[in-house]
């Protein structure tokens, strides 16, 4: 997919609730998210699969919050499903505008709905406007570490796509990045993302 001028993609978390009854904490789901933006940050074209919860949870709820994060861990466990409500160190509060969560940990938020929505292909388009936005700290940055962790869990959620062998050539090309700049934590989240990619179905 080819940008139009002005845009580009920003790589952060998308926390959805599911519809029914209880708390919204207890239906959320958080996930990672591209979405192609402009400079205003005041629209976003979200492509999430016909597969994912969030493409499900957007097209009942209509809503959904984007958060630009520097906690590139978190976005490894979110790709590959480890991280939910009830992690400790996930705190959520209740969202401005629309009936959703927010990362309480993110830098920036961005509160959303859904103005056109087309689910005719298995990639998505849904186009949403921003309705309410908040920041909660400075984003302190990646390194090469980060860079390479943020990269291999986009590589884990196309693992159906693209095939273990595909990702997993890539991964070796990324674990030198993580060995030379990277501490405990990244090595951790590269080592599950690894782990993952080989459990993938054939």
């Amino acid at each position: 997919m080819s940008l139009p001028p002005g845009h580009r993609i920003i790589e952060g978390i998308m926390t959805t609730v599911a519809p029914g009854d209880g708390a919204p904490e207890g239906r959320v789901n958080i996930a990672p998210m591209g979405p192609v933006v402009d400079e205003t940050m005041t629209r976003m074209i979200l492509r999430p699969f016909t597969s994912s919860t969030t493409y499900r949870n957007l097209k009942a709820s209509g809503q959904g919050v984007f958060h630009v994060t520097d906690d590139a861990m978190l976005i490894a466990r979110a790709a590959i499903g480890q991280v939910g409500p009830d992690d400790h160190d996930v705190a959520l509060r209740a969202a401005d505008r629309v009936e959703g969560l927010v990362l309480a940990g993110a830098c920036r938020f961005y509160e959303v709905e859904v103005d056109m929505l087309n689910d005719r292909e298995e990639r998505t388009r849904i186009e949403v406007r921003v309705v309410a936005q908040g920041r909660l700290r400075d984003f302190l940055g990646f390194n090469r570490a980060r860079h390479a962790l943020v990269e291999a869990a986009i590589l884990a959620t196309r693992v159906h796509l693209t095939g273990r062998a595909h990702v997993l050539a890539e991964f070796e090309r990324l674990w030198p990045l993580v060995d030379k700049t990277g501490a405990e934590p990244e090595h951790a989240s590269l080592a599950s993302l690894e782990r993952f990619v080989r459990d993938a179905p054939a």
